[in-house]
């Protein structure tokens, strides 16, 4: 089981009303299978692809009527230690520090731009067993209209180093790629960037808040795009080649926004970072 670096993307969850549903549904789409409920901590039911931990999904607590999303978490040697940092850079503790079990310990936050996040402290559960491959988390983009505050938050809270897409390059993910703002950061330890982030243009309606774009891979895009039609689900944008692979933004059929990419179907040159 793969050792994630502090600040690392290491786990993914989302809460479901109708948690049967949900997993009919990404089983359809993402061809993931699903393990028992654990009903000591609240029902939390992980997905599998392959045999190995993906995600999980989850009821809502009782009384909550918070909307279906997906939830990224990122690794933390002292999830105590990251909270305060995460105060002390500007951002908003929604749950505090939280030990589950042996499992680890877990807190959700959101950043000064109002994105939310989540921060995990691995104990037994080290997180995800497989990704960057289809069935499982391939990668992830904080959206957000605030950059300038997003940007020094996420190098203060984990350390990120920068690098700034040539706004002048083509074939992005974005079909308005000659003006878009567009980041990548990294983390030492890790063999590849960790996050990317995108400053929201006017093509988001305005009532749409920040928010983290969980990408999970798929052998096919299109395929997952009709199959989640299908289901009731929601196409927001593509699909559309990139040199990253052919991807697509959807909800699902209770809302929850995520991306699929099919990262063998690559088209263009990969943009230049500075």
């Amino acid at each position: 089981m793969a050792e994630f670096p502090e600040g690392a993307p290491c786990w993914v969850d989302a809460m479901f009303t109708d948690v049967e549903g949900a997993k009919e549904f990404y089983a359809d789409v993402l061809g993931w299978t699903f393990g028992e409920a654990s009903s000591e901590y609240g029902n939390y039911t992980q997905a599998y692809s392959d045999g190995k931990a993906v995600a999980a999904v989850v009821p809502p607590m009782p009384g909550g009527d918070a909307p279906s999303q997906w939830c990224l978490y990122f690794a933390s040697d002292d999830a105590a230690a990251t909270a305060e940092k995460i105060k002390a850079a500007g951002g908003t503790l929604m749950m505090e520090p939280m030990q589950v079990g042996t499992f680890g310990t877990m807190a959700i936050a959101k950043e000064p731009s109002g994105a939310v996040f989540g921060v995990w402290q691995p104990g037994e559960h080290k997180g995800f067993e497989k990704l960057g491959e289809a069935g499982s988390y391939a990668w992830a983009e904080v959206y957000t209209r605030e950059p300038e505050k997003a940007d020094p938050f996420l190098e203060r809270v984990f350390g990120y180093t920068s690098q700034r897409m040539d706004a002048g390059a083509a074939d992005c993910e974005d079909p308005g790629a000659a003006g878009m703002d567009f980041k990548i950061f990294n983390v030492a330890g890790a063999e590849r960037s960790v996050l990317g982030r995108m400053r929201m243009g006017e093509e988001f309606p305005p009532e749409v808040p920040s928010y983290v774009q969980v990408y999970f891979g798929v052998p096919n895009c299109d395929l997952a795009v009709e199959k989640t039609k299908a289901h009731g689900g929601q196409l927001y944008f593509g699909p559309m080649d990139s040199p990253f692979g052919r991807f697509a933004a959807l909800g699902d059929p209770q809302g929850a926004v995520f991306a699929v990419i099919d990262m063998d179907t690559r088209v263009g040159e990969m943009p230049k970072f500075e």
